[in-house]
This record gives C-alpha cells, structure tokens and sequence, in this order.
C-alpha cells in the first residue's frame, strides 16, 4: 500500500459536479493497493497517519498530528500510486490491485483510519472519475508505502 499525505487548509473531492467529500484543515490522503496487502498493512498504515506529526505546534515545529490539532482526513483512492514508468513513456498498473481486491481493502481502509483518529474520514469514490481539489499548506507532502516500514 502506498500513500501520498498533504497537508491542506482545504480539500475537496467532485463527482459529476457534486462535491462527495469536503474537508477543512487536515489532510488529504492519497491511497494506492497492491495484491499482497494485508489487514496488518491497514493497520500499520492508519496507526502511522494518525500519529504522523506534520502539524506545527507553538513554535512552529511540525510536532502534532492530526488527532492532536483536531483536524480532518480526506481520503481519496488512487491506483496510479502503483504506475510503473520503467517500460516507455506509457505507464503500466500491473502491480495496482484490481477492484475486486482493491474495494474491500479501501473499505477497511477507511473504516480503520477513522477508529484510528477517532472521527469520520471524508471520502472520494474508489473508480469514479473525480477532481480533487485543496490547498497544500507548507506545503508539506508525505509519501509512506506499507512494503518499506523499517
């Protein structure tokens, strides 16, 4: 699994020209799944998100996570994660997880992120043609992937 983290002052999700998922001050995560996640996976990941200190304190350090600055998740999938641009220009997506595999992990995904920072995680929808939109606020990216923890 692999994750891109902004942090925004704002971030949206639009389907067909209705907004599906709005947030204010957070973070927006990008979520990609493999064949070989796992539950454990979820876990780690969630736990690491919530706890991810990217958030300025008093001083100005990136010293809070989301949980301690009260902030809001966006969670968006996006199986472009797993491009692979070693072969031509054309990105290949043999390593993403098809639906089948893909839908029930993102599910779980967001169910756990959302017990892990203790509220609702706004969404997108997984496969619907969507336009993010936010505010990066640093800006500060973050790309974490489950198969590099240590």
């Amino acid at each position: 699994m692999r994750v891109v983290i902004q942090r925004v002052s704002s971030s949206s999700v639009t389907i067909a020209g209705k907004i599906v998922g709005e947030i204010g001050y957070g973070m927006m995560v990008l979520v990609g799944f493999e064949n070989a996640d796992t539950k454990e996976d979820i876990d780690w990941m969630c736990r690491k998100i919530a706890a991810l200190r990217i958030f300025d304190d008093e001083n100005g350090v990136m010293n809070l996570s989301v949980t301690d600055t009260g902030g809001e998740v966006l969670v968006v999938s996006q199986f472009t994660l797993f491009a692979s641009t070693k072969k031509g220009n054309r990105p290949s997506y043999i390593f993403a997880a098809k639906p089948e595999i893909a839908i029930p992990l993102y599910e779980e995904f967001k169910n756990t992120l959302s017990d892990c920072i203790g509220k609702r995680v706004e969404c997108g929808e997984f496969g619907a043609e969507m336009e993010v939109a936010l505010i990066n606020d640093g800006p500060v990216t973050i790309i974490i992937d489950s198969k590099n923890k240590y």
